[in-house]
């Protein structure tokens, strides 16, 4: 021990900062230090919790809540129990869009752990995820029009609604409670007999109004919407209730945030000035402004748009170019080389692939290759497919069709809110983030190539952090 904790005198207060991602779970402790917050410790663990939709099919993208539980318990239980004991507030963000349902006197158990008590889920559902592609295009025609500033997509919480309402009925009378997967956690941490959901999640739920904060109750029960699945809406940054247990530690009665949106929560993490866009390839890819204050978002949405508005933090609201097409691109371009390998009869682990392919790019430094990477769409041409253009006998080799390829991300997020745009709106700087920019270099040379802003790295994005620091800044 510590010798002030030892002569009775706890430590600081911690923040604990939550981040129920889509592919992992990460957990950050903060404390205050005299330039703002020092991140103490994190931890992360992978979820592994993809499994088969039964109703959906291979359309469907659908999660195991319990396998994301106990990566959230192991990464908890990996954290010092000193340093939790002292947690005052949990910010808690995660994976927007996506739905689970639950039995609100059923959602969860705890039990004891080698921690101190934790929960377990009991009547839950899988969580159908944001990436779920159940609603086509002509089911989402058939919906009625929101009154929303934010277009509808397959994998938004109300669209997937609407599908069990249409296809599957039944599944809807087995539960009355349902949020996103972080609105959940929140709800089994406080016991709230209504699941509380932010003003962030609610609108990536769709038919939600964020000029009013109110959800669309008159359009959604003319259609016999079940609109008493949709939770309460607060403010982001506010306080949803306090810990009904001492969970792996952490003091009963500490103060939980409402939960947040993971992308608002990144941008928290390292948006300091307004002058910065915060360009951020991961799995996917976004480029995003925060708009000046009093900006309000239009009344309807422009489905043809490239451009959303998120609601952000106070009021305020960020412009963001959201592709879905970033990192994962490059996974199914490795992927695709290592089965073509496999094909042949050898055997190439893909992480070698990664390696070489970026070592074959960094050797050309041009590529008259043109690749269109949407392989995955878009949201505002959901049809769209990827095209390579421009095949010369120069330029086939794996090197220039690597560069060309991150060049052709960059290229098309940069479609997306151009630079004439980003100049308008008085950026001066960008701000590079995400894990395919962190082990990539040529997808950061095209950055560098294509913005004509100064980039900076190394800004840790994390939403994590950012959930901790809303809280901290409440406190």
């Amino acid at each position: 021990m510590a010798g002030s904790e030892a002569a009775g005198r706890p430590g600081p207060a911690c923040v604990l900062g939550i981040d129920l991602g889509t592919t992992s779970v990460k957990a950050a402790l903060l404390i205050g230090a005299e330039q703002g917050q020092v991140v103490a410790e994190s931890c992360s663990r992978e979820t592994q919790a993809h499994t088969s939709s039964l109703e959906a099919g291979p359309q469907g993208m659908e999660q195991n809540v319990w396998r994301i539980i106990r990566a959230l318990n192991e990464c908890l239980a990996a954290l010092p129990q000193q340093q939790l004991q002292r947690v005052s507030h949990i910010g808690v963000s995660g994976q927007m869009h996506g739905i689970v349902f639950w039995k609100r006197d059923k959602g969860c158990k705890w039990t004891e752990c080698g921690t101190g008590p934790t929960f377990e889920p009991e009547e839950v559902s899988h969580l159908i995820t944001w990436q779920d592609g159940r609603c086509s295009p002509t089911f989402l025609s058939s919906l009625p029009l929101p009154q929303s500033h934010i277009s509808l997509a397959t994998g938004f919480g109300c669209a997937t609604v609407y599908w069990y309402l249409k296809k599957s009925p039944d599944f809807l009378k087995s539960y009355d409670a349902a949020g996103t997967i972080h609105d959940y956690v929140v709800a089994m941490l406080c016991d709230l007999k209504k699941p509380l959901m932010s003003v962030q999640n609610a609108a990536s739920w769709g038919y939600f109004n964020s000029r009013n904060k109110s959800w669309n109750t008159d359009i959604l029960k003319k259609s016999g919407f079940p609109v008493h699945l949709l939770p309460e809406v607060g403010d982001p940054g506010s306080i949803a209730g306090r810990t009904i247990c001492a969970w792996h530690g952490i003091p009963k009665g500490a103060k939980v945030g409402i939960a947040l949106g993971d992308f608002q929560c990144s941008v928290y993490s390292c948006l300091t000035e307004r002058t910065d866009a915060v360009l951020n390839i991961s799995t996917s890819a976004q480029l995003t402004v925060s708009m000046l204050p009093g900006f309000q978002p239009p009344e309807t949405p422009d489905p043809s748009s490239a451009v959303t508005y998120f609601p952000y933090f106070n009021g305020d609201y960020l412009a963001v170019a959201a592709s879905l097409n970033g990192g994962n691109v490059l996974a199914t371009f490795v992927d695709m080389v290592a089965r073509w390998t496999e094909e042949l009869g050898l055997q190439v682990q893909e992480s070698a692939i990664y390696t070489q392919i970026i070592k074959a790019a960094l050797a050309q430094n041009d590529s008259k290759l043109s690749v269109h990477p949407t392989i995955f769409g878009e949201r505002h041409v959901p049809e769209q497919l990827a095209s390579v253009t421009n095949i010369a006998v120069s330029d086939l080799s794996l090197g220039h069709i690597t560069r060309a390829l991150c060049r052709g991300i960059v290229e098309n997020l940069c479609s997306m809110l151009t630079v004439q745009r980003l100049m308008e709106m008085g950026v001066r700087r960008i701000l590079g983030s995400g894990s395919a920019l962190a082990r990539n270099e040529v997808l950061r040379q095209e950055v560098e190539r294509i913005f004509p802003f100064p980039v900076v790295y190394g800004k840790d994005i994390d939403a994590a952090v950012g959930a901790a620091m809303v809280m901290f800044h409440r406190k």
